[in-house]
């Protein structure tokens, strides 16, 4: 997205404020950097719903740095910044911009501070964890880092029926599952494995074994385990697509279709994920995005409320 595209976004959404629409914009930023996949599904959605997509991703990825830069981590530094949020939340106004575009979409979305504070929570472990002894573990942490980002989403995406919930918060745990499967080296180099012990006993594979970087045949039976588990999250998912708003339903869909496929690109990379980082290529994201883009735009005309995409 150019920078008249996002001009158009901010505009439409009804920020009108010079240092309002700079923090939704730094938002934006971190979105396109860091969520690559993610950012090009928002573009589907209707641009006065885009800012707000925006603020939520750039406030989860930039606190999610403090504790995974590989090369500046400040675990301190989350505390102190999570904390000021928090009361800022409660009395008035952030000091950061990220927190200053999460404070306006979660007052303009009625977004719970419970949410928030299950995400920090669970981005202060990563602090001290680094191993979940059984999925119920790794299920607690997930409700935080990824459960709650898909019911902060919720809102925006305009729920039909209350049982989106359920759907909306299983998929943010398989969207956060299909990643811990792709970055299984990259966390190692953090000191951390988002893969429960149990399952690790279950095939006979030790942490020691995932150092090495070899892709022995148990590390293949653990990973092929671990990918049937998160498609069965997705298949649990994907019937809360059609409970959303039509004008959401291309954007989550792409999401569905591109993040599930990195389960399929780590089966194509017979499942060697300890010494690279697989991909769903730009070509096939591009090949989900484009068709899903000329439906968006049908269903915004046919809700009445279409605006030209930029």
């Amino acid at each position: 997205m150019n920078a008249v595209g996002s001009a158009r976004a901010l505009t439409a959404a009804g920020i009108t404020d010079p240092a309002l629409r700079a923090d939704y914009e730094e938002c934006r930023r971190l979105h396109a950097e860091h969520g690559r996949t993610y950012y090009l599904a928002t573009m589907l959605l209707p641009p006065e719903k885009r800012p707000y997509v925006w603020a939520l991703y750039g406030f989860a990825r930039y606190a999610d740095e403090f504790v995974d830069s590989l090369t500046s981590p400040s675990p301190q530094s989350l505390v102190v910044w999570g904390q000021q949020f928090l009361d800022a939340l409660a009395h008035g106004q952030s000091t950061s911009p990220v927190g200053r575009a999460m404070l306006h979409t979660m007052r303009r979305w009625n977004i719970p501070r419970t949410h928030v504070e299950a995400f920090l929570e669970s981005m202060r472990m990563d602090i001290t964890v680094t191993g979940y002894p059984v999925y119920a573990d790794l299920e607690q942490y997930m409700y935080g880092s990824a459960s709650v980002i898909g019911l902060q989403m919720l809102p925006i995406l305009e729920p039909l029926t209350p049982e989106a919930a359920a759907r909306a918060r299983t998929l943010g745990e398989a969207f956060q599952m299909s990643n811990f499967i792709r970055d299984v080296g990259e966390d190692l180099r953090r000191g951390r494995v988002y893969l429960p012990q149990e399952d690790l006993d279950a095939f006979g594979v030790t942490r020691e074994a995932l150092e090495r970087g070899v892709v022995t045949p148990p590390v293949r039976e653990l990973l092929r385990f671990e990918i049937a588990r998160t498609r069965a999250l997705y298949a649990f998912a994907e019937p809360g697509i059609g409970m959303l708003h039509p004008t959401s339903r291309d954007c989550v869909r792409t999401a569905f279709v591109l993040y599930g496929e990195i389960l399929d690109a780590v089966e194509a990379a017979h499942y060697q994920v300890l010494t690279q980082r697989v991909s769903v290529p730009m070509h096939r994201r591009l090949g989900v995005a484009l068709p899903a883009w000329r439906h968006a735009l049908a269903a915004r005309r046919d809700a009445g409320h279409w605006v030209p995409v930029g």
